[in-house]
């Protein structure tokens, strides 16, 4: 299997009042299948999207890693940006992803 690895270096997490997380990432082609994220409680995590397209989360915020660190789930919200022949800004899907604790993230295979 080829797996397909990007990094997003800029993106925003989102916390409500019961600490329920939303993640807003730019657009990706295609629907997203059985998404989970990778967190070892640290400053990064892993985003699969699908079983051959993985994100690479970097810096994740202090003040988020605790909240992420102890739920199970959490919304997507893919957006995109007016280009080219699409001029919608806005919303393009959204979605619940899982959250996988371990203990450490499999990044070195990627770089």
């Amino acid at each position: 299997m080829n797996t397909e690895v990007e990094t997003e270096a800029y993106y925003d997490i989102l916390a409500n009042a019961d600490d329920e997380l939303l993640f807003c990432l730019k657009a990706r082609a295609g629907s997203p299948d059985k998404p989970q994220i990778l967190f070892n409680g640290e400053n990064h995590a892993l985003f699969y999207r699908t079983a051959d397209q993985m994100i690479v989360l970097d810096y994740i915020h202090p003040d988020v890693a605790p909240l992420l660190a102890k739920t199970d789930s959490v919304l997507v919200a893919e957006y995109s940006e007016p280009a080219g022949d699409n001029p919608q800004k806005g919303i393009v899907r959204e979605y619940t992803a899982s959250v996988r604790h371990v203990s450490k993230l499999p990044l070195a295979e990627f770089k």
